[in-house]
């Protein structure tokens, strides 16, 4: 009898479960056939088709991934106490005190493989003045490398490593043919943290940094961080279009890449001989502006004004001219200022070249043979200078140095080095950075800084950096 009724509970409980199913599939078949009709009969919209299967960026990262290593360095001087005051400086925190720098720290970056028997491309400031590197790639495997070449003027830099077996490599692609718009990928090693893959769009083409003479950076705002320097920045179809070194500090989602076609024209001579062999014209340029334009007849602001000559150089063997604006240079059209040093160094020492210039309202052609430019260290001026107890030291800016760092005007002196946690390190002068003023008075050479800062133990210098100037506070040693 028990036995029957524990029958007869489960027999209506499960009819009462299929009438329950039954009126739920109805409810549900009146709910879609409402919702359709309401659908159709409102809509004012055109709805689009649903997403493609594999729309999604996870097979061009896990394509790429293997290719992209993280690089380890190991400096010998100075570093930050802890990763905190690292952020802390990068994030621009204040601080009561400069950070305390009393040990050294491992700095990381990223690189790609480009060949099998283990070249890596990467940034120069991440493998320069390297005691020891270690690469680190996808599935753990972590090899030594070497410096083989380096470009600083480009910030490029070649190393290699010796695997036991043919390395996954990353192919090179056009960065000319990549469009503002296109879908770019990141793949680095932001903050340490390995393989990071973040996506966006390339923004922009052509972009000077003002960091070097041959900046034409593109810009992504793929997220980019401290870490990413000299990782791949990639298309859709898989190829590296750029190397990515920059951010702009306090901004988000601008970020900077060396175009992989620059990179192209410099690695086969960092592979053979460490280092880049970059033709010399010999003229000061200035940048064509509207007054400008119509002073020397242009119908737009374009070219580079040529505003010196230098003795005994191609250029005035050639019979060009202060006064000449430089429209055209070996085929090529010269449309920003900044176009011809990049031109001029992208071609080899013997080119016979044609450049075209505008003079007194008549384009006329003029050929030249450009020679080899000669570098000229910053350091070489160090022991020169006067200014070792401020922690940095700085060097008459010559119109040839004006010219191979890109620079317009040559008042002021240019700092060449700055010691570690030195006065100029701590207040915040860099490299490159040229000193126009000291306690509100002019510098226009060594004396005349030397003068402004040789009876104070504190001082005010107006410091031009980029298209911009600044003033820096800075205590003497």
């Amino acid at each position: 009898m028990r036995r029957s009724r524990i029958a007869i509970i489960a027999g209506t409980a499960l009819a009462a479960a299929a009438f329950a199913a039954i009126t739920l599939q109805v409810d549900v078949q009146l709910r879609d056939q409402t919702v359709e009709a309401a659908s159709s009969s409102s809509r004012f919209w055109a709805d689009g088709p649903p997403v493609a299967a594999g729309g999604s960026f996870a097979d061009l990262a896990e394509k790429l991934s293997p290719a992209v290593v993280n690089i380890e360095v190991k400096r010998s001087g100075a570093g930050f106490t802890s990763p905190e005051e690292m952020l802390e400086d990068f994030f621009g925190k204040r601080r009561s005190q400069p950070p305390k720098r009393r040990r050294s720290v491992p700095s990381s970056g990223s690189g790609f493989v480009i060949s099998g028997e283990g070249f890596i491309v990467t940034n120069d400031h991440v493998v320069a003045d390297a005691d020891q590197i270690e690469v680190i790639f996808s599935d753990g495997d972590k090899l030594a490398a070497e410096v083989v070449g380096r470009d600083p003027k480009t910030d490029l830099a070649l190393i290699k490593v010796t695997p036991s077996k043919p390395l996954a490599t990353a192919p090179l692609g056009d960065s000319d043919r990549v469009r503002v718009g296109d879908w770019v990928m990141a793949i680095g090693n932001p903050f340490g943290f390995e393989h990071t893959v973040t996506v966006g769009i390339l923004s922009a083409r052509g972009r000077n940094l003002r960091s070097g003479p041959y900046d034409d950076f593109l810009q992504t705002d793929a997220s980019i961080n401290p870490g990413n320097s000299g990782g791949p920045l990639i298309d859709m179809a898989g190829n590296v279009i750029g190397i990515n070194t920059a951010i702009r500090a306090g901004a988000e989602g601008l970020g900077f890449a060396i175009p992989i076609n620059m990179a192209k024209g410099l690695l086969p001579q960092l592979r053979d001989t460490g280092g880049v062999t970059r033709g010399w014209l010999g003229v000061q340029i200035q940048r064509v502006t509207p007054p400008l334009a119509e002073e020397f007849g242009l119908d737009k602001p374009r070219g580079a004004l040529i505003s010196q000559v230098f003795d005994d150089s191609p250029a005035s063997k050639a019979e060009l001219a202060h006064g000449d604006v430089i429209l055209e240079f070996n085929g090529k059209s010269i449309d920003n200022f900044d176009d011809l040093p990049r031109q001029v160094a992208s071609t080899p020492p013997g080119s016979a070249v044609d450049v075209i210039v505008q003079r007194d309202g008549k384009r006329k052609t003029l050929k030249a043979v450009l020679e080899r430019m000669e570098d000229e260290p910053l350091e070489l001026a160090q022991r020169e200078s006067p200014t070792t107890d401020w922690g940095f030291d700085a060097q008459e800016l010559t119109p040839r140095l004006a010219e191979q760092l890109a620079l317009e005007d040559t008042s002021g002196v240019v700092v060449t080095n700055v010691e570690p946690d030195g006065a100029g390190d701590v207040a915040g002068l860099k490299r490159g950075d040229v000193i126009l003023e000291a306690n509100r008075k002019a510098v226009n050479s060594l004396k005349d800084l030397k003068k402004r800062l040789d009876h104070d133990d504190t001082a005010v210098l107006l410091v031009r950096r980029g298209d911009g100037t600044l003033y820096i506070p800075i205590e003497r040693e």
